[in-house]
C-alpha cells in the first residue's frame, strides 16, 4: 500500500514539473519576439509602393486640372512649369544650395533645441514646484504660433542667424519638454520604486530608469520638436529675408511671391514638404522602429 502511494506521488510530482516546463515554454514563445527580416519585394510592396500612388495620383490629378484649364495658369501651373523652375536652379547650381541653407539651420536649431528641452522637461516632470510654475507656460508656448515671434526676435538680434535660431528655439524647445514630460508621466511606478531599490536615485535614476522608460512619449516629443523647428524656420525666412541671410527655401517661396513666380511659389512649396518628409523617414523613423523593436511592439523589421 504504502509503495502504491509512494508511486501515486511520485507520478504527481512529474506530472506536475511537466505541467510546469509546459506552462514555462508557453511563456518563453510569448516572450519571444519574431525579428526575422522582411524580404526587400514585400517591403516595396507594402511601404515604398503605397507613397509612390498616392504622389502619382497627386500629380495625374494635377495634370488634369490643368489640361482641363479648370483655373487659370497663373493660379495653378502646369507641372512641367514647376519642373522648369527647379531644372533652372539645378543648372545654375543653385538648388543644393538653398536646400542646405534651411536643412543646416534648422538641423542645428533643432539639436539647440534638444540640449535644451530634454533637460528643462525632465525637471518640470520631476520637481513639482518647477511643474506648478512652468508647466502652463509650456503648454501654452507650445500653442503659440512660431511666426509670433519673428517680430521681436528681429528687433532683439536684427536680420541674422541668431534671430533664426531664436525662433527655433521657442517654437521647438516647448514641444521637446512636453513631449518628454507626458513620457515621464506614463512611466509605471513601480519602475520607480524598483530602481531606488536598486540605489538608482537622483540623476542615476534619471538616466537608467526614467529615460528608458519615458523614451516612447520622448520619441514623439522629439518628432513634434522637428516639426515645429521646420515650421519656425520657414516662417523666419519667409517673414524676415534679407540677402545677408543666404537664400533659404523660405526666402526662395517669398520670392517667388515677390516676382508673381507661380511656378516658382509651388517650386519652394514642394522642396519644403519634401525636405521635412525626408528628415522624419531618414532620422526619426529608424529611431521609432529600434524603439519598438526592443520593446517587442515590432514582430517584423
Amino acid at each position: 500500500m504504502a509503495s502504491t502511494d509512494t508511486t501515486t506521488k511520485a507520478g504527481a510530482a512529474r506530472t506536475t514539473r511537466d505541467d510546469l516546463a509546459g506552462l514555462e515554454a508557453g511563456l518563453d514563445a510569448l516572450d519571444a519576439v519574431q525579428t526575422h527580416r522582411t524580404p526587400v519585394r514585400e517591403v516595396l510592396v507594402k511601404k515604398v509602393l503605397p507613397p509612390f500612388l498616392a504622389v502619382g495620383l497627386v500629380l495625374v490629378a494635377w495634370q488634369v486640372l490643368v489640361a482641363a484649364k479648370v483655373t487659370d495658369e497663373t493660379k495653378l501651373p502646369a507641372l512641367s512649369a514647376v519642373w522648369d523652375s527647379l531644372a533652372d536652379m539645378w543648372l545654375a547650381g543653385t538648388l543644393l544650395e538653398v536646400i542646405w541653407t534651411s536643412v543646416s539651420r534648422g538641423l542645428l536649431g533643432f539639436l539647440l533645441a534638444l540640449a535644451i528641452g530634454t533637460p528643462l522637461g525632465l525637471l518640470v516632470a520631476r520637481v513639482k514646484f518647477v511643474r506648478a510654475a512652468i508647466g502652463p507656460i509650456l503648454q501654452g508656448l507650445q500653442s503659440l504660433p512660431s511666426v509670433a515671434w519673428v517680430p521681436p526676435a528681429v528687433l532683439w538680434f536684427g536680420l541674422n542667424d541668431a534671430m533664426m535660431y531664436t525662433v527655433i528655439l521657442l517654437g521647438a524647445v516647448p514641444s521637446i519638454a512636453n513631449g518628454l514630460v507626458s513620457g515621464i508621466d506614463q512611466v509605471p511606478p513601480l519602475f520607480l520604486r524598483a530602481g531606488r531599490t536598486l540605489g538608482a536615485t537622483g540623476l542615476r535614476g534619471a538616466r537608467h530608469v526614467v529615460m528608458p522608460a519615458a523614451l516612447p512619449g520622448y520619441l514623439a516629443g522629439l518628432k513634434q520638436g522637428w516639426a515645429f523647428s521646420w515650421r519656425s524656420l520657414m516662417a523666419a525666412e519667409i517673414i524676415a529675408s534679407s540677402p545677408d541671410l543666404g537664400l533659404g527655401l523660405g526666402q526662395l517661396l517669398e520670392n517667388g511671391r515677390n516676382n508673381i513666380d507661380l511656378p516658382g511659389v509651388f517650386l519652394a512649396i514642394i522642396l519644403i514638404l519634401v525636405v521635412g518628409i525626408a528628415i522624419d523617414l531618414l532620422i526619426f523613423s529608424p529611431v521609432e522602429r529600434w524603439v519598438l523593436r526592443s520593446r517587442g511592439l515590432l514582430v517584423k523589421s
